[in-house]
């Protein structure tokens, strides 16, 4: 028997995933301590089940990460046979190597702790770098959130495939694989050129870059910058003003995780960008939603990969 949990860190789209896949979610228990402990308790039987745990791991990352920990915890002390974690979104992928000498490449770490403390399968969606995925020794599955939201994009748009109206642009250089892709899958057509940011970011200063120059033809065009992530919101930013001093005549953006810092979403808000397609794999806060947000719903791609175990 399949069972279906749901960690604090975004039920509604636990709930979302348990409908399409006509199960409820079942019993749990999560108890946050004020000395900041948390507590995990299983409250039905799972022995012999394969349990399923939904549980994004952002802000507060460390805190839904334990909380991911204690629920493999919790469901081994109760004999599940298997048991999954679904991470919408996944944290400390962005740190996954040393750019300085003497830093924690931490996305390791996490990693090893997933492994150890018993979870059999992992699940996520548009994780940070695809390389990441060698490190697992368990099974584990990316799933791309660009397809969802790239067919918003073109409704939104009323696109008609004319490739000469639009331009697909990465914010950075090492985003040009990912652009590539969404590119790829927007236009139905692998003979695709995408315009790229130059970017320099400073390491010595948390959430700042600044964007050099753009290669590529925009001029006249509607641009769409393609990323994973948005934190502070000013590689986008930078992105969408660069595109309009080249001649763009719209910019929207997608991207598909909002971890967002206290003032982005009033910078996002205010900026040049005309629209932004964010996925739903991280809970907004309570000030996070804006205008020129469209949120979009993974739970119809996560249910699909949870079918192969009803």
């Amino acid at each position: 028997m399949v069972k279906l949990f749901s960690g604090s860190a975004h039920p509604k789209l636990s709930q979302e995933v348990a409908k399409l896949l006509g199960i409820k979610l079942s019993l749990s228990e999560t108890i946050r301590f004020s000395n900041s402990e948390i507590k995990v308790t299983i409250q039905e039987k799972v022995k012999d089940d394969t349990c399923i745990v939904i549980q994004p791991t952002a802000n507060p990352t460390d805190t839904h990460l334990m909380e991911l920990f204690f629920f493999a915890d919790a469901l081994k002390r109760r004999e599940a046979k298997k048991i999954v974690a679904y991470i919408p979104y996944f944290g400390y992928a962005r740190q996954n190597r040393e750019h300085r000498p003497g830093e924690s490449v931490s996305v390791n770490v996490i990693i090893r702790f997933i492994e150890t403390i018993g979870y059999d399968h992992v699940f996520t969606i548009t994780l940070h770098d695809e390389g990441t995925e060698g490190i697992f020794s368990i099974p584990f599955r990316n799933s791309s959130a660009f397809p969802i939201l790239g067919r918003e994009v073109a409704h939104y748009l009323k696109y008609n495939k004319n490739t000469e109206q639009v331009a697909i642009v990465s914010p950075d250089q090492g985003g040009v694989d990912r652009t590539q892709i969404f590119a790829e899958n927007f236009f139905h057509n692998n003979k695709v050129d995408v315009a790229v940011i130059e970017k320099r970011r400073n390491l010595d200063v948390t959430h700042q870059s600044k964007a050099l120059n753009l290669y590529g033809n925009v001029k006249n065009k509607t641009c769409i910058i393609v990323d994973d992530i948005i934190t502070s919101g000013g590689t986008l930013v930078h992105g969408a003003d660069f595109c309009y001093k080249r001649g763009a005549k719209r910019v929207l953006a997608c991207v598909v995780h909002h971890d967002f810092s206290e003032n982005a979403p009033k910078i996002l808000q205010n900026s040049s960008i005309e629209k932004i397609f964010m996925s739903n794999s991280i809970a907004l806060g309570p000030k996070q939603n804006f205008k020129k947000l469209k949120e979009v719903s993974i739970a119809p791609l996560m249910a699909e990969r949870l079918k192969k175990f009803l």
